[in-house]
Order: C-alpha cells, then sequence, then structure tokens
C-alpha cells in the first residue's frame, strides 16, 4: 500500500473523513493542507527527501483573505504534474458533470474519480485501493459517457463558452467575457469558429440545440 500521501482540502469535515479512510487503510505518513498553493510547496519538499505517492485533491476551494496564486484543484493538478509526473492522483469532488470528470482523466491524467456523496468514504477506499494496483477508478453512480461524440473533441476552453451561452451570454458579448478573465482566443471569430464547430460536432443548426445537446450529455 502507498506509504506517503498529501490531502489538498478546505472543508474541514470532508478533510476529516479522508484522513479517516487512510487510516483504516494504516497509511504511515499522511499529511493535508487547506490551500493549494501549500500543497504545492509540500510536494516540492518532499521531492528532496521521501516524494509523495498519491496527491487527494478536490476541485474547487473557497476564496478568503488569504491571497492563492493556485485557485483551484485542477490548476494544482497540472502544476503537480509539472513537478512529480510519477505521482497519482484522485479527484475527491461533488463535481457530477460527466463530460467535465471524463476531461479530468483524458486532458490531467487523473487516476479516479470520487465523487462526494452516500458512502464516499468506502469509494474512496475502493479508489486508493485500485489505483496502488494501476487501475483507474470513478465512483459506482457515474459512467462515463458513451457517445457517438469523442469528448475528446470538447475541451475546458468550449466549456466555457457553453456556459456563457447557457447562462444567456450573447454570442457577440463573449469576447469581452474572456478578455475581462485573460482566456485565450477571445476574438470574436475565434469564438463564432468554435461555436459553430461544436454545432458541426453535436449535429445541431443552432445555439438553442447546441445547450441543449450539451445539457443532455451532461457537459455543462
Amino acid at each position: 500500500m502507498f506509504g506517503k500521501i498529501l490531502i489538498a482540502e478546505d472543508h474541514e469535515s470532508s478533510n476529516y473523513s479522508v484522513q479517516k479512510v487512510l487510516q483504516e487503510l494504516q497509511i504511515p505518513v499522511v499529511d493535508h493542507v487547506y490551500y493549494c498553493d501549500d500543497a504545492l510547496t509540500y510536494l516540492k519538499k518532499a521531492l528532496k527527501s521521501e516524494p509523495y505517492e498519491m496527491l487527494i485533491t478536490d476541485l474547487s476551494f473557497e476564496e478568503d483573505d488569504r491571497k492563492q496564486l493556485i485557485k483551484n484543484g485542477r490548476e494544482l493538478i497540472k502544476c503537480s504534474r509539472e513537478i512529480a509526473p510519477e505521482l497519482k492522483v484522485i479527484v475527491f469532488s461533488a463535481e457530477h458533470r460527466l463530460g467535465v470528470i471524463d476531461l479530468l482523466f483524458k486532458e490531467l491524467h487523473i487516476n479516479a474519480f470520487v465523487r462526494k456523496a452516500r458512502s464516499d468514504s468506502k469509494e474512496l477506499k475502493k479508489a486508493i485501493e485500485a489505483v496502488y494496483n494501476d487501475d483507474t477508478y470513478i465512483s459506482h453512480d457515474l459512467k462515463l459517457p458513451v457517445k457517438s461524440i469523442n469528448t475528446l473533441e470538447i475541451s475546458n476552453y468550449d466549456i466555457l463558452l457553453l456556459k456563457l451561452l447557457s447562462d444567456g451570454i450573447l454570442q457577440k458579448n463573449i469576447p469581452k467575457k474572456l478578455q475581462e478573465q485573460n482566456i485565450y482566443p477571445n476574438s470574436l471569430s475565434s469564438v463564432e469558429k468554435r461555436i459553430n464547430t461544436m454545432k458541426l460536432i453535436f449535429n445541431v443548426k443552432n445555439t438553442e440545440e447546441l445547450i441543449a445537446s450539451s445539457k443532455n450529455m451532461e457537459i455543462i
């Protein structure tokens, strides 16, 4: 079994439940942090002596008066992979959109996803054991979409565009929203091109059908 695991979780109750599972599995060294920046610092320091074998992290971290460079679990995983490519990663999150979860496996190459829900402690234990045996794992109540549409064709950028459209933002106003968040590409022509491409991928005729299809597939 794993010998050293790091937990990144800002909710104390969830943090405690994860620690309890690791105690039951008799993991010798378990450290926990409430901030993503701290998690990356721990990982970097551990590389000098005894590296962590696994990171268990949430996706969402609430902002407070402490300024953070890494603001969410997705960014933390990406940064962690850059300094420790062999690090195993389990995402422990309330996220339920299958399209988003699918992208976590395909873009960030996470090893397991456990949804925060009933019996999540049992699911987390199963996930840790599966990952230790070099398998991937996803909570039993979630199934990745098996559709004619390849979710590799849908990027995080596409999901953001779909969310903005779903929120009622007009296509012509999306570039301004992207510019406010320093997200590229953010020109109107780039946005129009990508939305038209998604219409072809989803085989729909208009924006309304595009939003409906993405919701049906639980991409947003």
